[in-house]
């Protein structure tokens, strides 16, 4: 059952269940640097703020498979607005980005547009399940 997405269902920590990349054509891609199942949680407070880490799972050194990020949120019309204050990537910061979300069966499933290390567009999709 999909749920009307709020502002307060999103208050919780999430731990990442799966992310897929889908090209136009409904190709899977695996991006390079998290693989194809990476470890994550996510973060939502009442107060406004978010923070989300992601690991490659097989990670073997501290160069790459690794990304992280954190700042304020807000919500609205079923979009997360995320204003990122700090991230692992300098030219993240000050970053503003929305994704749409949806509570399904008591998971978050997030979606945005994004591009592969060659700059094909996919659809990204993230599907979380609440841990607190």
């Amino acid at each position: 059952m999909v749920a009307i997405a709020s502002e307060t269902s999103l208050i919780g920590t999430w731990k990442l269940l799966s992310r897929v990349d889908l090209t136009s054509d409904g190709q899977r891609q695996t991006e390079p640097n998290l693989g194809s199942d990476p470890v994550s949680y996510l973060m939502y407070d009442a107060s406004g703020h978010f923070a989300v880490q992601f690991m490659r799972r097989d990670r073997r050194d501290a160069n790459g498979g690794y990304d992280a990020y954190f700042g304020k949120y807000s919500v609205a019309d079923g979009v997360v607005t995320q204003e990122l204050e700090g991230a692992l990537l300098p030219e993240s910061v000050g970053k503003v980005v929305r994704r749409q979300f949806h509570i399904d069966g008591g998971e978050l499933v997030i979606t945005l547009d994004a591009t592969t290390s060659d700059g094909e567009p996919v659809t990204r999709t993230l599907r979380w399940t609440r841990l607190a």
